[in-house]
């Protein structure tokens, strides 16, 4: 039996929460729902602009939160993703100690730590201004080999193929180590354009995946799609397991002897960060620990649920409560 059921491989950012009332958003000129990559510079000014309060401070990117979710139901993971020495990097470090959940490499010195500045409206929605800064670096040199060789699954953020220079060096050699160890390899699309842009190196990854996951949109750019089910259909031909989350429209899973659509469960969204990134954090933690696709896909619907009903992309407490109701009920 390997130590970690998960190791993730990212971008590591701490998210910096603000809300912000209609008023001041539109003093701001940005375009309600985007997310646009700064520079630290941008960054350090916007963050100036709401220096007279406390923003909540959150360990995150994407693969990171499907990690954290799965050390919350009770898992056992590993992170590989850059941060500085600086004061968010040292948060980040700390805050993977206490969730129990090993990190590699260790603060890289005199490096900035990415950031991503999350302005929530009060129409749930989130504009997120992005600064990667070290984050952008996690290369082939920081890919840890015994992370890789202890887990059972590999998890690969989509982000990563956007950075052909470091990022897809760093995909390679985690792909390269888990096959040499028999780690399965999951991967999260995370947006439309990485198989859009990058789509020789997604295509290449692909052929060594075993299970994808993507919403509506990124389904469609991969399986050149019309509609989510068609995708869904189409993708069986591309990887052995496939997941496409279709926001209120559920959820289609097909792992093992599996095939299935999900319904979601309605709710009202206060901020909609972070539903994927549970939903593949706890769907990953069902099928290491025995649970029926269909049944983990449910109970993953159910956290994403909840997750969206507050601020941020992590349950801060009640998500083991929340994952044992979920499949207790018929």
């Amino acid at each position: 039996m390997k130590e970690f059921q998960l190791c993730g491989l990212g971008n590591a950012v701490v998210d910096i929460f603000v809300e912000l009332s209609d008023e001041e958003f539109a003093g701001l000129g940005f375009e309600r729902g985007s997310m646009r990559l700064v520079e630290a510079d941008e960054q350090r000014r916007l963050l100036e602009r709401f220096k007279d309060r406390e923003p909540r401070l959150v360990s995150g990117g994407s693969v990171a939160n499907s990690v954290i979710a799965l050390s919350q139901l009770g898992g056992s993971a590993a992170f590989l993703g850059c941060v500085g020495d600086d004061r968010y990097g040292l948060f980040y470090e700390s805050e993977f100690e206490e969730l129990g959940i090993a990190f590699w490499p260790p603060p890289l010195v005199s490096e900035t730590t990415g950031t991503c500045v999350c302005l929530i409206t009060p129409d749930a929605e989130r504009t997120m201004r992005t600064c990667l800064a070290v984050a952008s670096h996690l290369a082939e040199r920081h890919v840890d080999e015994e992370q890789i060789k202890n887990a059972e699954w590999l998890f690969v953020e989509g982000y990563l193929f956007a950075n052909p220079t470091h990022g897809q060096g760093a995909i390679r050699e985690a792909l390269q180590l888990a096959k040499k160890h028999g780690t399965k390899v999951a991967v999260t699309c995370s947006e439309a354009f990485v198989p859009q842009e990058f789509g020789d190196a997604f295509a290449k990854a692909l052929g060594q995946t075993d299970l994808l996951f993507c919403n509506s949109r990124e389904a469609r750019a991969v399986a050149g799609a019309e509609t989510p089910e068609a995708a869904f259909a189409k993708l069986r031909h591309v990887v052995p397991s496939c997941v496409v989350t279709n926001g209120p429209g559920g959820a289609y899973v097909r792992h093992g002897r599996v095939e299935a659509h999900v319904p979601s469960f309605s709710c009202q969204p206060k901020d909609l960060t972070g539903a994927g990134d549970m939903f593949a954090g706890s769907l990953l933690y069902g099928l290491t620990h025995g649970v029926p696709a269909d049944q983990a896909a449910r109970a993953a619907c159910f956290l994403a649920m909840k997750v969206i009903t507050q601020l941020g992309a992590r349950l801060h407490h009640g998500t083991k409560q929340f994952w044992e109701e979920a499949l207790a009920t018929p």
